[in-house]
């Protein structure tokens, strides 16, 4: 293996860790492994710290296909909470206002899943990290500052109630959709279809494209794998080139 040339690895995100976390832990082991100072090392495709599964790492000039890989369908499982919401739409923030749910029945969930398939319009979560006037917007509604995100259009090709808990009023759905979506948002909105309010308790990517987070490493197995491969020699050419950091 090559890792200046660029690889591409894929790993199941622990619990907590933010994307970033990610990132670093991978250019610190293989940088250790391959003998470098500094290593070309990005994502293609955020995942919350509260969310799990699979992320697509790559390295040195496979950086330069994130903007490709990001563009793959992506599957989730997510369990909502129902009549309850909180700033950040999950369990980041704590539950700032309760709505009634004795209206709400397996079927009209049903019926309100149907409005979200096909094209859609989605205002990002205020906690995200959209662009406002050049800074993310996560950063700003820590601050206590209002910000304002316009929708943005996108595609959900696939949306399955998975199970539904009446007496805990809870359901897990499994959503097939395109880049840019936020489950999150979706919880927020799905809330609001059933006249009540939900946020998400518990998130998992578990495809992108066609990796399946089965086929997925785990982190504290990357030191392992990595000594069993065969790394490609590197030059001194190699090491001044590849030194700019990436984490998108």
């Amino acid at each position: 293996m090559n890792f200046i040339e660029g690889e591409i690895l894929y790993f199941d995100k622990p619990y907590r860790w933010t994307s970033f976390n990610l990132v670093a832990r991978v250019r610190y082991l293989l940088c250790q492994r391959i003998g470098v100072k500094k290593l070309k090392v990005g994502h293609a495709g955020t995942l919350d710290p509260l969310a799990t599964g699979v992320m697509t790492i790559c390295t040195g000039r496979a950086t330069k296909r994130i903007d490709e890989l990001q563009a793959h369908t992506k599957e989730y499982v997510a369990t909502l909470q129902l009549g309850a919401t909180t700033p950040s739409f999950d369990l980041e923030k704590p539950v700032d206002a309760t709505y009634p749910t004795e209206h709400i029945s397996r079927e009209m969930l049903l019926q309100a899943l149907e409005g979200f398939r096909g094209r859609i319009e989605q205002v990002p979560p205020t906690f995200s990290a959209c662009k406002v006037n050049g800074k993310r917007a996560y950063e700003l509604a820590r601050k206590g500052k209002d910000v304002e995100l316009k929708p943005k259009v996108l595609v959900i090709d696939e949306i399955e109630l998975v199970d539904f808990n009446p007496e805990q009023m809870q359901a897990t759905l499994r959503i097939v959709c395109s880049k840019g979506t936020y489950i999150r948002a979706l919880a927020r909105d799905i809330g609001q279809a059933l006249h009540s309010g939900a946020h998400l308790i518990a998130l998992r990517r578990t495809r992108v494209g066609d990796i399946r987070v089965e086929q997925c490493m785990q982190v504290d197995d990357f030191p392992a794998w990595l000594d069993t491969q065969s790394l490609s020699p590197l030059t001194p050419q190699d090491g001044e080139n590849e030194t700019t950091k990436i984490s998108k």
